[in-house]
């Protein structure tokens, strides 16, 4: 994306900040758009600083808004909520070209001063209102972002509407805007509380509410001085924030929670909205089934894509079989992929549909080996990118096609493959029985079916898994059992070893030796794993393998190969 050549000019009126905050003898009825400006005196402008904690805050976000931009070109943004400029600073350190936008003046000033004082950077800031952004900020961006829980201060729906519609027309054909927000949902259907660790980081000031309603969240900042300041917002829920995005015309809108693709509802402090502008014609969102699209955006995440390049396997990205425990993941890994094809008979005139590819490890085995081609399906195209790379790199291309695609929706023909072959993929769909469904239809009558799977034992207790199934988002798990009555419902025969071979302590083997990995990456300074992963994600991450090791080694999940023929 080429950079705008912008012009920046100060129109519009400007409103002076109090000396104090006054909002009436009745607070709570303060809900007025314009009202905002006079709730940052400059007193409160002062410590707004200390609330955020600069250097807490950018160990906590890491680079996750740095890595979104870049990862999808961009070179201008326009910060349309500067605050104190904590943001702009950072995008300009990270070579964006940045216009620093606020409807603040007093905040505006604050952010100048910071951006000398942080670096020597001289902010480009205009006070804008943004619901007549355009008056006053020209040219277009490549991005838009709107953070620090800033869309708030909006109190009407008409506002809310404009201001997006003024975003979107701000923004390139292909450019995308950026729009956090707290988690009011969980406020409001069951009370506040926060981890205290992402936005507001500082420690010298409690920040609660004092009021919520449905149309009003009043909270309150007590600073170590004795001082007491109060800003009066609406409380957004995230579903009605995604809708008003997607009317005003944005096409797809992923949402983070604190920086996190998956999240339970009530954990996240913080949302983070991702809106796209681009009309994709060659897109059928409708392939993509909520739980699907949830794997399919944590896979393309940079902290996802970087931590199992690293750590899991290298072009293996699945649960291996293990001699030693202490063996390198990569040879546990490919071991999986050789037992697996050894089942099967392939030659160079075998067509091998792999679901779920990854990182195209398989497919590349099942080429370079036996000459098969192999159609490699796979949800991430982050993933998909690495996979067209590293087979181009091996001479593969001809015989390997990367396909962006769901499992549950296969884009192929009935009858038109001899193998279905996939590794822990079909944990990621909400409805596993269409899965089989799917492969049952696009299998050659006589072909193979082989698969791994992490599930549920048979006779495991329920909800003792829910642990697992927050982490990885999803309601429930497969079991050796519902894949053998579905695949039998389909009319699949046992091919061998009755058709499930059962390998239940590799699970927690393959767990525990990724955990092993990712810790000691962590502390080597040559591998340097925190500086290319975020410590939220290795955070979240390890407590995760800690859960799926505990399930293993007390044998509720379980592990294995499949093999059925059709």
């Amino acid at each position: 994306m080429a950079a705008p050549k912008a012009t920046v000019s100060t129109g519009g009126s400007v409103i002076s900040a109090r000396p104090v905050q006054e909002f009436g003898d009745n607070p709570v009825e303060v809900r007025e758009t314009g009202h905002y400006t006079e709730e940052y005196v400059p007193s409160f402008v002062e410590k707004w600083d200390s609330l955020i904690d600069w250097e807490k805050r950018t160990e906590s976000e890491g680079n996750f808004f740095i890595d979104l931009l870049r990862k999808r070109g961009v070179k201008s943004v326009l910060d349309v909520a500067t605050g104190t400029g904590f943001h702009s600073v950072r995008l300009l350190e990270a070579g964006f070209e940045t216009v620093s936008a606020d409807g603040s003046a007093e905040m505006l000033s604050r952010a100048f001063a910071n951006g000398m004082e942080n670096g020597g950077h001289i902010l480009r800031v205009v006070q804008a209102d943004w619901r007549w952004l355009n008056r006053d900020v020209h040219g277009q961006y490549d991005a838009i972002v709107c953070l620090g829980n800033s869309f708030t201060h909006l109190f009407s729906e008409r506002d809310r509407r404009r201001a997006l519609a003024e975003f979107y027309a701000m923004l390139k054909h292909d450019g995308i805007l950026i729009l956090d927000q707290r988690n009011y949902d969980a406020m409001l259907d069951r009370g506040y509380s926060s981890k205290h660790t992402y936005y507001y980081c500082g420690e010298d000031v409690a920040v609660e509410p004092e009021h919520v309603d449905e149309g009003l969240c009043r909270m309150r900042y007590d600073f170590a001085d004795g001082s007491a300041y109060h800003l009066n917002m609406f409380p957004l829920r995230k579903d009605y924030t995604r809708r008003l995005m997607s009317e005003v015309g944005f096409q797809h809108i992923e949402t983070y929670g604190d920086f996190q693709h998956t999240y339970r509802e009530e954990q996240p402090d913080f949302f983070v909205h991702v809106a796209e502008k681009e009309y994709r014609m060659d897109e059928e969102e409708s392939d993509y089934s909520s739980t699907v699209n949830t794997a399919r955006t944590y896979y393309n995440s940079p902290d996802a894509d970087t931590f199992y390049a690293s750590v899991w396997g290298g072009e293996d990205i699945h649960i291996g079989l293990y001699e030693s425990e202490d063996e390198p993941i990569a040879d546990a890994s490919r071991r999986t992929v050789e037992r697996m094809a050894s089942k099967l008979s392939l030659n160079d005139r075998s067509v091998v549909l792999d679901l779920g590819a990854g990182f195209g490890g398989s497919a590349r085995y099942l080429a370079e080996t036996f000459g098969s081609r192999v159609i490699a399906l796979n949800l991430s195209e982050v993933e998909n990118q690495r996979n067209r790379e590293l087979t181009a790199q091996r001479g593969l291309t001809d015989l390997i096609e990367v396909v962006d695609g769901s499992f549950e929706a296969i884009p192929y023909p009935d009858s038109s493959v001899d193998v279905v072959w996939s590794q822990d993929a079909f944990l990621h769909s909400g409805n596993r029985a269409k899965v089989l469904e799917e492969i049952a239809r696009v299998l050659r009558p006589g072909g193979h079916l082989v698969f791994t799977d992490p599930m549920a034992a048979d006779d495991c207790p329920a909800d003792v898994l829910q642990p697992i199934l927050d982490r990885i988002h999803l309601d429930d798990m497969g079991s050796p059992g519902f894949y053998r009555e579905h695949l039998e419902r389909l009319g699949f025969i046992a091919a061998s070893s009755g058709g499930f071979e059962e390998h239940r302590e590799q699970l927690a083997a393959h767990y525990g030796r990724v955990l092993r990995e990712t810790e000691r990456q962590e502390a080597d300074p040559e591998d340097a794993l925190t500086r290319k992963v975020s410590n939220d994600y290795l955070t979240q991450m390890k407590k995760g393998l800690g859960h799926w090791v505990d399930g293993g080694r007390k044998n509720h999940l379980t592990w294995g190969i499949f093999h059925f023929r059709r």
